[in-house]
């Protein structure tokens, strides 16, 4: 029928080409949204529905080569849970979002604060005191309107845990101290999905990936009946920039490489870097 959505997209599909010549075709940012509105479907699903008919959504142009149609599709089909919006979180959220990560559950119950400025993408002098969650939104929103958001605007606690993280494929840890962690750690050990855990203080940082059946946290932090409830290395250190930006851009490697290539991802493995030094070291963990 010449009204399907197939029909309509191979109609309005565009003869283009990769940056190595490759031929393609190719449907406008515009068109999506022009056909989401008249079908009544989300933006994500016209653009699955392109790829499958070999219609690149322009924006995912410069994806391709190193991505394939196929990851594409497994990227916007996917759901990511990323828990903590502040320096990490903001960036891993516009990350994600511009690479195609299809449906996000974003968790802070935090608003923004002056301090916030020296790091946090999505803070700025006109939103002190708006919350987190919603410039999250507003800034996928405006990435791609296509995609699909679910906010809450609270923090995690071990009663609300569950239910966060329970529609998602992958977890992000993105949050500022040990005991959330552990809880959100066990959340998502409970709800069968790897988690993506990084902590940034100063210009260092390190990244890992936990599996449900992994010791995880207990094997960087010790048990956690054990934790010492002082403030961390942040406090001492501060934290800047350069290293909440090149951190925040390894867990979205993680969360990529769980999706498409998880025997790839630092399972078991502790990646840490400093950026004062410019030394990366993987440390095996069990």
């Amino acid at each position: 029928m010449k009204n399907t959505l197939s029909h309509r997209l191979n109609t309005l599909a565009l003869k283009a080409s990769l940056t190595d010549g490759t031929p393609c075709r190719t449907i406008s940012a515009a068109e999506v949204i022009h056909l989401a509105d008249d079908t009544g479907i989300t933006g994500r699903m016209v653009e699955i529905a392109a790829l499958r008919e070999q219609i690149l959504p322009d924006r995912y142009l410069r994806n391709m080569k190193t991505l394939s149609e196929a990851d594409q599709i497994r990227l916007l089909e996917s759901a990511v849970c990323i828990v903590g919006l502040g320096g990490l979180g903001g960036l891993v959220t516009e990350t994600l979002a511009r690479m195609g990560i299809g449906r996000f559950y974003l968790v802070d119950g935090d608003m923004f604060e002056a301090h916030n400025l020296n790091r946090q993408l999505l803070s700025s002098i006109d939103r002190i005191g708006m919350p987190k969650v919603e410039a999250a939104v507003m800034r996928v929103k405006t990435i791609n309107p296509g995609l699909e958001v679910n906010a809450t605007g609270a923090f995690l606690t071990s009663e609300n845990a569950d239910t966060l993280v329970g529609s998602c494929n992958i977890v992000v840890d993105c949050l500022d101290n040990i005991q959330s962690r552990f809880i959100l750690e066990a959340a998502a050990k409970r709800a069968g999905i790897p988690m993506v855990s990084a902590a940034v203080a100063g210009i260092s940082g390190h990244v890992t990936t936990i599996f449900p059946e992994d010791k995880g946290l207990e094997n960087i932090y010790g048990p956690e009946d054990q934790l010492n409830m002082a403030k961390g290395a942040e406090t001492r250190l501060g934290c800047l920039a350069p290293g909440v930006n090149l951190v925040a851009s390894l867990e979205c490697m993680e969360v990529v490489n769980l999706l498409l290539n998880p025997q790839k991802a630092l399972r078991n493995r502790l990646l840490v870097i400093d950026l004062e030094d410019h030394t990366f070291e993987t440390l095996q963990l069990a």
